[in-house]
């Protein structure tokens, strides 16, 4: 399975070389290609990569809207997404059922339900395809079910909104925004998860000095025995 992370910027106004396009990761396995997001700097480019299929995370803008005008492939999401999502015009949709693995296109997606939004209710993906296996959510408050969600994966792949400070506000009941990357280090400590990717980047790393703050990071995930990387646009990782 190789990774190609296509885009690594969250919903902010700044970009840069680094951090240019909105969230999406493009999975391939035995050549063929998924793309997981297609945000609304994708609209009427994200054609060019030819996906095979794309999976969405949550409805918001910078997660889905690239699809407002269609998609030339099927697209799959739970159908929490399918209902909020009322912007964009898709004919072939699919139904992910949550902690239901789904093969598409030789490769599994198993969507676990996370905190992020009450409007765009959002999930997290178990990715696996031959040995290698990560988990994917580019926007959380926490993971319902984490244990299952991490259990034996060799990469977590996680929320950069925010580095250290909490981004989380509550509405009425539920709690919605971001956590820290400080967080989610922890995280992937208790579940034995060995790596760290940082996507859907703030602008605490877009704007900031990247590499003073992946040197604290990686002292930090180092504490925690876990190996630590943020992402960039373009990045390749081949398990």
């Amino acid at each position: 399975m190789k990774l190609t992370f296509l885009g690594t910027r969250g919903e902010i106004e700044k970009r840069t070389r680094r951090h240019r396009m909105h969230t999406s990761l493009m999975v391939s396995y035995r050549g063929t290609d998924v793309m997981i997001d297609c945000g609304l700097d994708w609209l009427g480019k994200f054609e060019r990569l030819h996906p095979k299929a794309i999976v969405l995370t949550h409805a918001h803008p910078d997660h889905a809207w690239g699809l407002r005008n269609g998609a030339p492939c099927p697209v799959h999401a739970p159908q929490k997404t399918w209902q909020s999502l009322t912007r964009c015009r898709i004919e072939d949709r699919h139904l992910i059922k949550e902690r239901t693995p789904t093969k598409i296109c030789g490769i599994t997606f198993e969507a676990f339900s996370v905190e992020h939004s009450i409007l765009a209710p959002a999930v997290g993906y178990r990715v696996s395809a031959g040995r290698a296996s990560v988990f994917y959510v580019p926007d959380l408050v926490f993971i319902h079910d984490r244990a299952a969600a991490l259990k034996n994966v060799q990469i977590y792949i996680g929320d950069g909104a925010t580095v250290m400070r909490s981004f989380i506000r509550r509405r009425d009941k539920a709690l919605i925004g971001h956590s820290p990357v400080r967080t989610q280090l922890t995280w992937c400590e208790k579940e034995g998860v060995p790596q760290a990717i940082v996507t859907h980047c703030g602008s605490e790393i877009v704007t900031g000095d990247e590499d003073k703050l992946s040197a604290k990071l990686r002292v930090m995930a180092s504490e925690r025995g876990v190996d630590m990387r943020i992402a960039y646009d373009g990045m390749k990782l081949k398990l």
